[in-house]
């Protein structure tokens, strides 16, 4: 697989030394933390020349940082892309791309099986004069039929949360390709290791760096990758301001102004830092969950306590082979039914290894209540359209010891 900078160097060869080949203060092998918020120039004329885009360099730390700039560049390598922006939060990221691109009468198509705060997002979005219109995006021809003339993007996550279905990642590209609209795929559930959203023409991808990118449930953060693919001349959005710069540029640099710099959902450079390290072992990482979350899968469907079991890796998943065709892992995240006479309180708390916690992408194994958390908001009859049934559970599968996991859920489902 090779870069964006046109090596073949592998994944995490790349990322291993990403911040020592675009240089680093004092030899060090990582970029050191800049906290400063304020830059000084010694001559004003290089401040007003930075302000206007005119000169490389900081303004401000709530747009700019050397620490998130060099984070920034390793998001860029994983995703093949051509330019990266980190938000505080995953969501932030979304919410700042949506809320830089589109104007009032715009309008979305959307997966129906969104992440529950992202479908928040886009509840207050239409109330504030944007349409959005969410279709089963595991077909494409639904999505079709949902376009508008005023459609401006079409939103997908790769694998939904918590289902797990598999969204027509191919289809939906070749359409927006054909329709010239900008295609958005969230890749937080499968990460630049399993896919990169970039192969099936997307313009943007979004990752939730606070999951599996860095991976040890101990920061939050979000970035949004243009991948190139997308022509912004075509675009009716962009201000007429940033159209002085390159077209390719168009995209990125509204966005880090009218959503970076005015929605204001900056990263942190010691937590961008924190970020950059846990991404140099995220290929490792994945690779143990995901064959963790295989071999969990596997004994589940097989259990006599379990109703229903929802993974890409097991063959009788719908999407089951579009999953073995895109992803290099069919993914760590599964959810199941338990059986209605056990109690699914009950059965977590008898849980020994594995954490109750809302969380996702953490090294430890997270298992968490669906219809009574994340989608309890959303209400009965919205959940029961979803198929959300009170009894799913959803797991994060982490990188234990794998008889440790397996013998966890084991005694678990023996139990009450």
């Amino acid at each position: 697989m090779s870069t964006a900078d046109g090596d073949a160097e592998g994944f995490t060869t790349r990322i291993l030394h990403s911040d020592r080949r675009d240089g680093i203060e004092h030899g060090s092998l990582h970029k050191p933390v800049h906290a400063s918020v304020a830059y000084g120039y010694n001559d004003a004329r290089d401040l007003a020349a930075v302000f206007q885009g005119s000169q490389s360099g900081y303004s401000y730390g709530r747009q700019s940082n050397p620490t998130v700039e060099a984070l920034q560049r390793k998001i860029t390598r994983m995703e093949g892309g051509v330019g990266s922006i980190a938000f505080g939060t995953g969501m932030g990221a979304i919410g700042s791309t949506l809320f830089a691109l589109l104007e009032r009468g715009d309008h979305v198509v959307s997966s129906s099986f969104l992440f529950g705060n992202t479908n928040s997002l886009f509840a207050s979005f239409a109330g504030l004069g944007l349409e959005v219109d969410f279709v089963d995006a595991t077909s494409a021809a639904a999505v079709a039929r949902a376009l508008r003339p005023e459609t401006r993007l079409v939103f997908v996550e790769a694998i939904a949360n918590p289902r797990t279905q598999v969204a027509d990642l191919e289809g939906i590209g070749e359409l927006c390709r054909q329709r010239g609209l900008l295609y958005v795929v969230d890749n937080t559930m499968t990460s630049p290791w399993l896919f990169q959203p970039r192969t099936v023409g997307a313009g943007l991808v979004i990752n939730a760096l606070t999951k599996y990118i860095a991976g040890h449930g101990s920061v939050l953060g979000g970035a949004v990758t243009d991948t190139g693919l997308f022509d912004w001349r075509s675009f009716p959005n962009i201000f007429e301001g940033y159209r002085k710069h390159p077209p390719q540029q168009w995209g990125l640099q509204q966005i880090r102004k009218k959503g970076l710099r005015d929605f204001g959902a900056s990263l942190a450079p010691d937590a961008a830092q924190l970020v950059a390290l846990g991404a140099e072992t995220l290929a490792l990482r994945m690779d143990r969950a995901c064959a963790n979350a295989r071999a969990l899968a596997d004994m589940l469907a097989r259990h006599d306590r379990v109703e229903r079991v929802f993974y890409p890796g097991l063959p009788d998943h719908p999407e089951y082979e579009r999953a073995a065709r895109l992803f290099r892992h069919p993914g760590a995240i599964l959810s199941f039914e338990l059986d209605p006479k056990l109690d699914l309180f009950e059965f977590l708390n008898r849980l020994e290894v594995v954490v109750s916690s809302s969380n996702l992408g953490d090294n430890r194994t997270l298992a968490i209540p669906v219809a009574h958390t994340i989608y309890f908001e959303m209400g009965p009859e919205r959940r029961a359209s979803m198929d959300i049934r009170d009894t799913l559970i959803r797991i994060s599968v982490g990188i234990e010891d794998e008889r440790d996991l397996l013998a966890d859920f084991e005694r678990a489902l023996a139990g009450g």
